[in-house]
């Protein structure tokens, strides 16, 4: 069967990626929502419509086994940049390849038809939430594998146990339904659900952040090991920074729509470069090296609704602004091997 076509793009996900390219690459990703207003009209002569610059210029590469961790507080623009990535949003501007396809010229409304989907999966926050709560943790599993998958019979059981027994569910527990599961035990049949389908990047969207403390280290730990197991790459979204330090081998920092700092997740902690990274830091308790004191950040974040294209973002709660900062933008600027930095005036390493 030859491969089908999108927008005229072929598709040939079973195909590896150039040698040497990234697994995932995502170039000048954009994302604007346009604001209309509470229910309300514009005319149709209209000049402007403002728009909210959920995700503006970022670019990010994912190598294969690579696990990479992207922070930022609460409406930075990470949830919107998976939305984009696992293609259940489409951008307004900008490519996403992977495997050296551009993902993103194949419209949201037909990615799920196309042989990539069950390439990228994702793990939730929330895996109550996330579960179907008349599905058995067996038919919770069983799904993508016949709906992606195209199994059946004895193979769809046989594939459901063996991943079963990847995430060390055990047997007697994937005949219960979510209420009767504990919250690891469901962590971990949202886990299997995700990697049943062998995909080449998992997404982890704060996938510990509902779970008690004592949980939290064992799902973890199985986390790495299933890394380490199956060489897939993982895109890591967390508010908590401690997770990421242990999981991850890059870092990635976002700030209103934008990637501030990026670099060796090592490097990058023991020596931030941006101040917002900085401040971020610092709230980590014990961390000590280059963020032993907590920087607390003074001013009101700059609107992402039509932000000044010539003024830097973190203008405003910088302890580091001048005037050059409401002039012009900075660009991410290499300051040590792997680590860059969008700053006019970066923190000393």
């Amino acid at each position: 069967m030859s491969a089908p076509e999108v927008r005229g793009a072929a598709v040939s996900p079973e195909g590896e990626a150039p040698a040497g390219a990234p697994l995932l690459e995502v170039e000048q990703v954009r994302k604007l929502f346009p604001l209309k207003g509470r229910g309300s009209v514009l005319p149709l002569r209209a000049a402007h419509v403002p728009m909210l610059h959920a995700v503006d210029g970022v670019d990010l590469a994912i190598g294969t086994g690579e696990s990479v961790g992207l922070v930022g507080e609460s409406g930075c623009g990470k949830s919107t940049l998976v939305r984009l990535i696992t293609r259940t949003l489409d951008p307004t501007a900008g490519a996403i390849r992977f495997r050296g396809e551009d993902i993103a010229r194949i419209p949201a409304s037909a990615f799920a038809r196309v042989p990539q989907r069950k390439l990228i999966q994702m793990v939730f926050q929330d895996p109550t939430d996330s579960l179907n709560p008349r599905y058995t943790a067996r038919e919770t599993i069983a799904e993508p594998l016949r709906l992606l998958g195209g199994l059946s019979g004895t193979a769809l059981s046989t594939r459901i146990d063996a991943v079963a027994a990847l995430v060390q569910m055990p047997h007697e527990l994937l005949g219960r339904f979510p209420h009767q599961l504990s919250g690891g035990q469901k962590a971990r049949v949202g886990i299997a659900r995700a990697i049943a389908l062998e995909p080449s990047l998992l997404i982890l969207d704060e996938p510990t952040a509902a779970l008690d403390v004592s949980v939290q280290a064992v799902i973890l730990h199985l986390l790495a090991d299933l890394k380490q197991k199956l060489g897939m790459s993982y895109l890591f979204v967390s508010h908590d920074l401690n997770i990421v330090r242990l999981l991850c081998d890059r870092l990635m920092v976002m700030y209103l729509g934008r990637i501030v700092e990026s670099g060796p997740a090592r490097q990058v902690f023991e020596s931030p470069r941006h101040p917002y990274t900085r401040a971020l830091l610092s709230a980590i308790p014990g961390l000590g090296g280059g963020a032993s004191r907590r920087i607390r950040l003074e001013g009101d974040p700059t609107s992402p609704i039509d932000p000044d294209p010539d003024r830097c973002r973190f203008h405003g709660r910088c302890p580091k602004g001048q005037d050059a900062c409401t002039r012009s933008s900075p660009a991410l600027v290499q300051l040590a091997p792997g680590q860059v930095v969008a700053c006019h005036f970066p923190e000393s390493a």
